[in-house]
């Protein structure tokens, strides 16, 4: 048994490297989906509201999230269909529906719950509810003050940052009895709650949050979470995408195919095993290397470069011809071959140091250099 494990080891690792990946990808698939979107059912944060709407769901009511104006008024007919009542929390920071959608909203729901509404949608709602301000520091509790059962039942709520409105049947008031962080129309189908901390998942289990959550959601048998996005703007359809024409089952087969060819390129990159470095039977004169060096200075006017070069070889030249170490520099080479040629060495030091800039210099301190070279060797 050993010896057949040690024969077929590759294929059990890959083999255990398949089964582990599969089960990581079904994993993925099967969990639950988490977003970030603020106030959402699949957000787990604080700013999110699936604590909310897990417990609804275990007190019977059917919770559903919509993010369409479409889909909302899709359920709200498939609700009505079963003789089950609607309720819809619609939460739109942003604005995004316009008057006669939201009018067609209230029309189709039983109960519709606006929290935190801007100016715009309680005016397209057309009712008698309005903004009234923001609750007022230091409050950050509020008592119900009101004949609202829901209200008097949950008790007092959380106030953080919350907005207050006029008209209707107002709860939880914020500077006097007409303000209030809660409104109600008249017929019971129309609320606004001012707060989005009330429903929150940070502050669901404090003061009378989740009871005036529940009580005011939890109404009715159906529950439509409707946050509206920028495709209820009513303006034209995009283009059609890739993802959009592509089958639900690539979200699944694309990454598995992905993780195939990874291990595919590691199979194949260790049966070629690694690079060898082998001499090639070619012989490059020296002569053609420097011709065609040179060529390449020429075509690319490197006279800095190619004046570099030549110092350089002149000076190794010049030290072995003088007996000179290894460590000699250029002013030690330039003094002994003033002293070899009985010069003055800053006459020697000048050639060896010019720097040429033109092609034409370049080739006249080339001929200086080899004429010195030339009188070192001969002297």
């Amino acid at each position: 048994m050993p010896g057949w494990i040690r024969r077929h080891r590759a294929r059990l690792a890959f083999s255990l490297t398949m089964a582990v990946a599969l089960a990581v990808i079904l994993a993925l698939q099967l969990s639950p989906r988490t977003d970030s979107a603020e106030l959402s059912i699949r957000n787990p944060a604080p700013n999110g509201a699936r604590a909310a709407a897990e417990i609804l769901g275990r007190q019977g009511v059917a919770v559903q999230q919509s993010e369409s104006f479409e889909d909302t008024l899709a359920s709200l007919a498939a609700a009505r269909r079963e003789g089950s009542g609607s309720t819809v929390l619609l939460y739109d920071p942003r604005g995004f529906l316009a008057g006669e959608r939201l009018r067609q909203l209230l029309g189709a729901a039983d109960r519709l719950v606006v929290v935190s509404p801007r100016l715009a949608t309680l005016t397209g709602l057309g009712g008698t509810i309005r903004q009234a301000g923001v609750v007022q520091e230091p409050a950050t509790t509020l008592e119900p003050g009101c004949a609202v059962a829901d209200a008097e039942a949950a008790g007092a709520v959380s106030a953080d940052q919350g907005f207050v409105y006029t008209g209707g049947s107002i709860c939880y008031g914020a500077g006097g009895n007409e303000r209030g962080l809660y409104a109600s129309a008249e017929d019971g189908r129309l609320v606004v709650l001012g707060s989005t901390a009330i429903i929150g998942n940070r502050l669901l289990d404090e003061n009378g949050n989740a009871a005036l959550t529940l009580r005011t959601l939890g109404s009715e048998g159906h529950l439509v979470w409707y946050l509206p996005g920028v495709a209820d703007l009513g303006t034209a359809p995009s283009p059609t995408s890739l993802d959009d024409l592509a089958p639900d089952w690539v979200a699944v087969l694309g990454p598995w195919l992905a993780f195939v060819a990874l291990l595919a390129v590691i199979w194949r990159g260790r049966r070629l095993g690694p690079l060898v470095f082998e001499p090639l039977p070619v012989i490059v004169k020296a002569a053609e290397t420097a011709e065609g060096r040179a060529r390449l200075y020429h075509d690319a006017h490197a006279v800095g470069r190619a004046a570099d070069n030549l110092r350089a070889g002149t000076l190794v030249r010049l030290a072995a011809a003088l007996r000179l170490g290894a460590g000699a520099t250029a002013d030690d080479v330039a003094a002994a071959a003033a002293r070899h040629l009985a010069r003055e060495p800053l006459e020697t030091i000048s050639i060896l140091h010019r720097s040429p800039q033109t092609e034409a210099e370049l080739v006249s301190w080339a001929q200086q250099l080899s004429e010195l070279e030339k009188e070192v060797s001969t002297t």
